[in-house]
């Protein structure tokens, strides 16, 4: 009888530890965030997108919305694309539950060197993101791609394909465009394309359950947008695509 009570407690210990273990991997989203860093960003504009994601992380609002989910934690990880075949990871999968959390993600951002001056391929960075997320040492009901440029994609296979294999694993793709002033002069319609770059994501990368296309204005108001990207696709439940539009008035 002691035995067979020994058993049975090593048995419940044994299940019990288990699923703590199960629940220490948990987290509310796997957010994985692309930035564009081809040629058609200088350094002024690689800087003022850098420094947006790095204060985004500082951030109260986005702090509280990564602990309002059911696990009180979310796990990001920051990859940086350009031409085909060139992408790099910033920043390895991160998990934020607090404010010290954040601090760290945003210290890490702010030393990287900026890795590539290339072209853009978007489906370069789906890719990388997807490798990712397939790799995470972290289980969550909702996968989200992040996706940042100022430009359409000219590199690497195509874009579409790369959207349509993440959507099809359950992967949300989600678009912040980054407008430009005046068109670059020797390639004008890969910053301007017609019927305008907010369309051309909405078209050709974001898609997934409630994918959705917010617009910078300009760099200058990135930091503002990104904050309000990661606040809604972090703490809001799945609904219709949409638009937001963010300037720096």
């Amino acid at each position: 009888m002691r035995r067979t009570i020994r058993l049975l407690l090593a048995i419940i210990l044994a299940v019990g530890a288990g699923g703590a273990a199960r629940a220490a991997d948990d987290v509310d989203l796997l957010l994985v965030l692309t930035a564009d860093v081809s040629r058609s960003l200088d350094e002024g504009k690689f800087r003022l997108q850098r420094d947006g994601y790095a204060a985004a992380f500082s951030d109260r609002r986005v702090l509280n919305a990564a602990i309002s989910g059911p696990n009180g934690r979310i796990a990001v990880a920051f990859i940086e694309w350009a031409g085909y075949e060139e992408s790099h990871v910033v920043v390895d999968w991160t998990v934020i539950a607090n404010a010290a959390d954040g601090l760290r993600l945003s210290e890490r951002l702010i030393e990287a060197p900026r890795p590539f001056y290339g072209r853009t391929s978007i489906s370069t960075g789906i890719d990388a993101a997807l490798a990712s997320l397939a790799r995470a040492p972290f289980k969550a009901e909702r996968r989200t791609i992040d996706v940042s440029g100022d430009g359409t994609h000219n590199s690497g296979r195509d874009v579409l394909l790369a959207r349509d294999e993440a959507v099809a694993q359950g992967v949300t793709i989600n678009g912040l465009v980054i407008l430009s002033e005046t068109p670059l002069p020797r390639f004008p319609e890969h910053t301007h394309p017609p019927g305008g770059l907010a369309n051309y994501y909405r078209e050709n990368v974001i898609g997934g359950d409630g994918a959705f296309v917010m617009v910078a204005e300009n760099f200058q108001s990135f930091g503002r947008a990104i904050i309000n990207k990661l606040i809604a696709e972090i703490a809001a439940p799945a609904g219709k695509s949409g638009q937001l539009r963010f300037t720096s008035r």
